[in-house]
């Protein structure tokens, strides 16, 4: 294990992390002890359009995956319209490699439930939702503990610390769908139905829960809105670069020494961050590597000092993602790791589109043969036909995830595909898993 050089150390910002490690973190004593509760007074004092403008002038984006600017999505809310408004946080953490939204929730889950309360103010909300996944019970148990802290206290409920201001907040668990990560299908399964994704355009912005004007944010997103109101734009905007501003917790895993979160400024590159995780684990030297995620086109060892910011992983030809920073060695394949990923999208496709249904269904039996030694040649022109007829034709993102490990794999690691077909690398996978592949 490497010790981190004292300037890779100081790239390290723990904002969103900082309260993680103090005894007690999840009550509100100590979260009250800790600035708690202290940017929503100071929001309650301001209109809520200068606090949209202040979360569009911090540069705050989405902390989900998309990147979008946050500020902007809450101005998309018609004022005056007389529709109620609703706040749902997308909890849903699904993704393979990602773990940044549990430990947040479970270890400071105030900071989610005062962001929700600003949030709610500033978009005219007087209800919100946090949906999370249905298997996050310790987390699910931790923020209901906080939504009847925070009642108690009077930061929930009616008149809130006597602005006037009224929210309910309703923590509401999902029954494990990765898809209702897809913010429609997730506002399907909060109204009662089956969670698929619903046809865009109209947007949630104007109809969204119940058919009304509805913002959805990701964990990350809401809980940093409490620190840009105390801190300030400009305080925000001093982390990270200029188009993509604030930290950003990166979640490594993988073949490094020390795997968890490491809250940095948005633009560290891989090479620091395996630096502060202690290194590669011995006898391991990087091969490949996802920078947000399964659903995030694969880089590799070429890339080791690329900025992990929005436009710098778009520069590299991937996707920033969910930041879940996965870490392969060369002792691992590439050709299996596809695989596994693309067995999940099969699994939690909804089925309700043609070409992520049958794609995926078909991609992992082509798989199956290449893993088992019975691949040719043609699986391989097979496997890019099949991503070019889901990439872009799918109902939402889940095909078109998918697709990504399957062509980056195949743009950087082909030979290792013709050493299966070759006969080159023993079969990973035995014949009886092709009963039905053909």
């Amino acid at each position: 294990m490497t010790t981190p050089r004292p300037e890779t150390l100081a790239k390290l910002t723990p904002v969103l992390t900082k309260r993680w490690l103090s005894p007690d973190a999840w009550r509100i004593g100590t979260y009250e002890r800790l600035d708690g509760y202290a940017a929503l007074r100071k929001a309650l004092k301001a209109h809520p359009d200068d606090l949209i403008q202040l979360i569009k002038d911090s540069g705050l984006r989405g902390r989900g995956g998309a990147g979008f600017p946050t500020g902007l999505k809450w101005g998309f809310i018609p004022q005056g319209d007389g529709k109620p408004h609703y706040l749902v946080v997308n909890a849903d953490e699904g993704e393979p490699g990602t773990c940044k939204d549990l430990p947040l929730m479970t270890h400071d889950p105030h900071s989610l439930v005062e962001g929700v309360i600003i949030a709610s103010y500033a978009i005219r909300a007087n209800r919100a939702y946090i949906y999370i996944r249905g298997e996050a019970v310790h987390a699910a148990r931790r923020l209901r503990n906080a939504v009847q802290e925070a009642t108690a206290k009077g930061y929930l409920g009616r008149n809130i610390l006597g602005s006037g201001f009224d929210l309910e907040l309703v923590v509401h668990s999902g029954a494990g769908a990765y898809i209702c990560g897809e913010e429609t299908a997730l506002l399907d399964s909060l109204e009662g139905f089956r969670g698929q994704p619903r046809l865009r355009p109209p947007f949630p912005a104007t109809h969204g829960l119940y058919a009304s004007p509805t913002v959805v944010n990701n964990v990350g997103t809401i809980s940093s809105v409490p620190y840009i109101v105390l801190g300030g734009a400009e305080w925000w905007k001093s982390m990270g670069t200029e188009k993509s501003a604030g930290p950003m917790i990166y979640s490594l895993s993988g073949r490094i020494a020390n795997p968890g979160q490491y809250e940095c400024g948005l633009g560290i590159t891989l090479r620091e961050l395996i630096e502060l995780a202690g290194g590669m684990q011995p006898g391991h030297n990087l091969k490949f590597w996802t920078p947000g995620g399964s659903s995030t086109p694969l880089l590799t060892a070429e890339h080791l000092d690329v900025p992990l910011d929005f436009e710098g992983v778009a520069a590299a030809g991937s996707i920033l993602g969910t930041t879940a920073t996965q870490i392969f060695s060369d002792q691992d394949c590439p050709v299996y790791a596809t695989y596994r990923w693309l067995e999940f999208y099969h699994h939690e496709s909804c089925g309700k589109c043609t070409p992520c249904r049958e794609g995926n269904y078909w991609m992992v039996r082509v798989y199956r043969r290449i893993l088992a030694g019975q691949g040719t040649h043609d699986d391989l022109a097979t496997l890019l036909d099949t991503c070019d007829n889901i990439l872009g034709r799918s109902f939402c993102g889940l095909g078109d995830g998918a697709t990504s490990p399957v062509t980056s794999s195949l743009k950087y690691f082909k030979q290792d595909y013709l050493d299966y077909i070759e006969g080159r690398t023993a079969p990973k996978l035995s014949e009886k898993t092709l009963v039905g592949a053909h």
